[in-house]
């Protein structure tokens, strides 16, 4: 009632109302978060956007009662604001209030109290005017100044000359079989969007114009070091000739995004490198262009994406348009705004599908392609304003995803659109990117231990070989696991130097649900081993939200997951979302507990998924079921191979080099059942054979636990014994043979307060010892929910 009444005086007055209520899914949310510790200072602030309001107020205070303001701002434009100056560790509290357009302010919103820690980065972000004047005048502008061609042309005639040599192969290339400027055709009328022809048109139309403009930037850019003039006069005339393509047409960012983002920023990067080379009328030309093109994707993306910040494609095309607003700096009126709003992306709304400790919800295939990206941001914002990347906390460990979820060797790219077939090798060009714009040894062991690093090529890798080059640093002081608790995934690993010598569990219970790219379902896990997989996650990509896409890919049934009467969760949704609640992890064991009965839309009161890994022989999972009725439950385990089937006690499969046994040690009496069908198969183009395998409960039951073991181990080698449990007080007790007569004692505690079997008794969620052959301890661990190291 009370919000009620404050609206309607607003309402009445004339003044906007503010909206306090939490985030909903798919809302960037208020930041920094009430009680949250930023690793930035100052941080970025971003609230609700206001109906009717035409600017903000912000105020800061050291005091709840803002006795004393230590920060303000007004006239801000948008609904989020990095201030200009640092703020002070320690607790501060903030607030903000809207503005309508003849100045009438809201009430202000509620306080909310967050904390600077002391170890926090100094971030803050120039005011627009300050920001401009930091971008050069005169061209070039994208991704060095005027000022850096001196110095890059000495370079290219000394120890960057391997590199120059390789521009000038290409740009003899170009001169002598130009790319095509004809306009590339649009979709026809009576086309099925998405089929395989539509396909050909939507992609084809983006490496064509990759082709001709990016073409022209090679160009336009080595004629910067050597002043060839046949190379500048074929840049002119692809340049002019692409811009006489209907900017709303076929290349245009509504129309087809993957071939209007390349041309707007590929043609702008022509247009700095080659400004010098073309008449007042020809970049009149070019400004008319950009002008319509680049003010079609700023309203598709301003103010939208400053709260609602998870399509896909808008994360690439905030920096896109911050290139072109740098190269049109003070010749497009518009222009600075388009610099400003990308700025503030970054500052306040960037990156969105992590928290500032890595991962990527969408996954290594998807976080390589936007991340190497970025990148190019990373190398145009440093040098037109002056602004680090890799100050901000997530991409001063951005490296450290990729070391983990693929240690050197690795199979398999873990969770995500696109990445069941990917290797740690995949990563090396990112990574080596990476090491070299933040130079960071750890990253580049990590590209040393692939090989040489990979050279990114042509004028950016140009600009890139003029870094320092960066010491390898081994991991060996880096935990060989690491949970990526904003993003929901934990990677558990015994060796991060070699995967042929590495046992790899991955599990997903993520926050953001299962929207987007990052759709597998929650509380699922996979196995790799020796370099091989083992149990993994099915389905193959035929085309985006194909049948097979929806209907297989985005359905629980796909993945290492449970089924309720068999149904799944929620497929492709923000609403599906699951929680890591605890994890531990030493140099012997690991630990990990999920929380995923919200994804199942009511089906679930309870799911949680504690996994126990004993370094490297032994993967325990406990599930605790809980439904509102009697219901049936199906264990899903999928495998690149056909698994052999003894029993519930002893499913085998085998994959080159590696083997894994999994026995499911309770409930008794599971119904087993393997096929190498798809309920919705991919494209008849797509040849892919993968095996799906459950274990159903024999009858309804309103709870249900399994305990299941999992025992891998190289295929040359055969197991000795077999897991065994015994139902305990409090819970179970299991038994695993493991080294030379050694034996694992693992208890596992239910619903009751304590467990007590196997000679030991706790409190715990997990106790754990390992016992030699003579039956003397040699190693103990202890795990309890709601515990969380990183």
């Amino acid at each position: 009632m009370q919000v009620s009444a404050l609206v309607l005086a607003a309402a009445v007055s004339g003044a906007p109302a503010v909206d306090d209520s939490p985030a909903k899914p798919g809302e960037w949310g208020f930041r920094p978060e009430a009680g949250g510790v930023t690793l930035v200072t100052p941080p970025g602030f971003a609230w609700r956007p206001v109906a009717g309001a035409v600017s903000y107020d912000v105020s800061c205070s050291r005091q709840a009662d803002f006795g004393a303001v230590g920060y303000a701002a007004d006239g801000i434009e948008w609904n989020v604001h990095c201030p200009s100056r640092v703020f002070e560790p320690g607790v501060w509290y903030w607030r903000y209030r809207a503005r309508s357009k003849d100045g009438e302010a809201s009430s202000w919103s509620q306080v909310r109290k967050f904390t600077v820690a002391e170890s926090a980065t100094a971030m803050p972000l120039p005011d627009r005017a300050a920001l401009a004047a930091r971008i050069p005048d005169a061209h070039p502008r994208l991704f060095l100044r005027p000022e850096d061609l001196g110095e890059l042309r000495r370079r290219a005639r000394e120890d960057l000359q391997s590199l120059y040599t390789g521009l000038k192969a290409e740009c003899d290339k170009l001169v002598e079989r130009p790319p095509p400027t004809a306009e590339p055709p649009k979709y026809p009328a009576d086309m099925e969007r998405g089929s395989d022809p539509w396909r050909s048109i939507w992609w084809g139309n983006r490496t064509y114009t990759i082709a001709a403009l990016n073409g022209a930037a090679t160009l336009a850019f080595t004629r910067l070091l050597d002043g060839n003039r046949a190379y500048g006069e074929l840049a002119r005339r692809l340049l002019l000739e692409c811009a006489q393509w209907d900017p709303r047409g076929a290349t245009g960012y509504r129309y087809n995004d993957e071939a209007g983002m390349p041309y707007a920023y590929y043609f702008s990067r022509t247009y700095t490198f080659l400004h010098d080379f073309l008449s007042n009328e020809e970049r009149e030309i070019c400004r008319g262009v950009m002008a319509v093109r680049g003010e079609e994707m700023y309203r598709h993306l301003c103010p939208r994406h400053l709260w609602n910040p998870y399509a896909s494609h808008s994360n690439r095309a905030w920096h896109f348009l911050g290139e072109v607003g740098i190269a049109f700096h003070g010749e497009i009126p518009e222009a600075d705004q388009w610099a400003w709003f990308a700025a503030n992306v970054f500052a306040c709304v960037y990156p969105v599908w992590c928290d500032e400790d890595g991962g990527w919800h969408e996954g290594s295939s998807y976080w390589s392609s936007y991340i190497s990206r970025f990148t190019w941001w990373a190398d145009v914002m440093k040098a037109a304003m002056g602004i680090d990347a890799y100050d901000k906390p997530y991409f001063s460990s951005i490296g450290y995803y990729a070391m983990v979820l693929q240690p050197p060797g690795t199979q398999g790219g873990g969770f995500g659109d696109l990445c069941a077939k990917r290797t740690s090798a995949s990563n090396r060009q990112l990574m080596s990117v990476l090491a070299g714009q933040a130079g960071n040894g750890h990253w580049q062991w990590y590209v040393l231990a692939h090989g040489e690093p990979q050279q990114t090529g042509g004028y950016v890798g140009f600009v890139r070989g003029a870094l320092p080059p960066v010491e390898p640093r081994p991991p060996l002081d880096l935990p060989s696991s690491r949970c990526f608790q904003g993003t929901g995934q934990a990677m558990l690993n015994s060796n991060l130097l070699d995967a042929a010598d590495n046992v790899q569990v991955i599990f997903k219970s993520s926050p953001f649900g299962t929207q987007s790219h990052g759709y597998e379902s929650q509380n699922a896990f996979l196995l790799y081993a020796f370099g091989e997989r083992l149990f993994i996650r099915t389905g193959y990509r035929d085309s985006y939200g194909s049948a097979h896409h929806r209907e297989w890919m985005w359905q629980t049934k796909s993945v290492n997951s449970i089924t309720v009467n068999g149904k799944g969760q929620q497929g492709h949704s923000q609403s599906a979302v699951g929680r890591i609640g605890s994890f531990v992890t030493t140099g012997e064991f690991d630990f990990v507990e999920g929380e995923g009965a919200a994804a199942y839309g009511g089906a679930l009161r309870r799911f949680t998924r504690r996994i126990l890994f004993a370094k490297p022989d032994v993967v325990l999972l406990h599930d605790l079921l809980e439904a509102p009725e009697p219901a049936t439950f199906e264990w899903w385990l999928h495998a690149p191979v056909e698994m052999t089937v003894a029993g519930q006690g002893d499913i085998r499969v085998v994959n080159g080099k590696a083997a894994c046994q999994a026995a499911f040690l309770w409930p008794e009496g599971l119904e087993i059942s393997q096929t190498d069908r798809f309920d919705t198969p991919p494209r008849p183009r797509i040849k892919l054979v993968e095996y799906h395998l459950t274990a159903r409960t024999p009858g309804k039951q309103e709870a249900v636990q399994f305990v299941t073991v999992l025992r891998p181990h190289p295929s040359a080698e055969s197991l000795v014994g077999e897991a065994r449990l015994q139902a305990v007080e409090g819970g179970f007790g299991v038994t695993v043979p493991v080294g030379s007569g050694g034996e694992l004692c693992v208890l596992l505690r239910g619903s009751g307060e304590r467990v007590s079997g196997l000679g030991m008794e706790t409190d715990a969620d997990v106790l754990a010892l390992v016992r030699d052959a003579g039956g003397q301890p040699l190693r103990r661990f202890a795990a309890t929910s709601g515990v969380l190291s990183r």
